[in-house]
């Protein structure tokens, strides 16, 4: 999980997790942890970055440190209402799909490749980072999420097309998950938050608009 302010709410989040599931927890915070650090024990670390260098960066800063096969990659807006861990892992175990998610879609051709169309539990072209559960040997054999992707929204839609590239298979579920304001979205600069998404809009349109053989059946 990639902290940036509303630390509150990150605790909120951490306590759902915790109730509902065994998993370890890993915290990413850029700046100061404040009251994060009471959320420390034997199966949740901190990492606190004094600088921020993009949520793609760090993202991927998480998949190379964190050492376990299987990882999941998830906003703190995303609160756990059940066990939301068990079946992704069930899933994941099967080697059918290199990841699984809560919410997701298929690449809409009609409309030249500009949107994402939610068709429900299935296969996928796109899984989002509200909830990611992945092979991480998988995601860091595609290189993990772009760099250049400074800001979260849409790096999550390169991401899961370069899986597809890779013969990856990408499954969204129903899940056990609710979400909560989300502050990376509803509270950033709407001039930043605009021109950051395009810009890693435009990176995916470049690399695979028309590439309709790397996409999931139609449904």
């Amino acid at each position: 999980m990639i902290i940036d302010g509303f630390h509150e709410d990150a605790v909120a989040t951490i306590k759902t997790i915790k109730e509902h599931s065994q998993c370890a927890i890993a915290i990413l915070i850029v700046g100061d942890p404040g009251v994060l650090v009471d959320e420390l024990d034997s199966r949740t670390s901190l990492v606190q970055l004094t600088e921020d260098f993009g949520w793609g960066e760090s993202a991927n800063a998480l998949l190379r440190n964190v050492t376990s096969e299987f990882i999941v990659i998830m906003d703190p807006s995303t609160r756990f209402t059940g066990d939301a861990i068990a079946p992704v892992l069930a899933e994941l175990q099967k080697r059918e799909f290199v990841a699984v998610g809560w919410r997701g879609g298929l690449m809409n051709l009609e409309d030249d490749w500009r949107s994402v169309d939610d068709k429900g539990a299935g296969e996928v072209d796109v899984l989002f980072s509200y909830f990611i559960a992945m092979h991480r040997e998988d995601a860091l054999a595609v290189r993990g999420f772009s760099n250049r992707a400074l800001y979260y929204r849409n790096a999550d839609i390169e991401f899961s097309l370069n899986l597809r590239q890779s013969n990856g298979r990408l499954l969204q579920m129903d899940l056990p998950l609710e979400q909560d304001r989300h502050h990376g979205y509803h509270d950033t600069d709407p001039e930043y938050r605009d021109a950051q998404s395009k810009k890693n809009y435009d990176r995916i349109l470049e690399r695979f608009r028309g590439k309709t053989a790397i996409l999931s059946p139609r449904r």
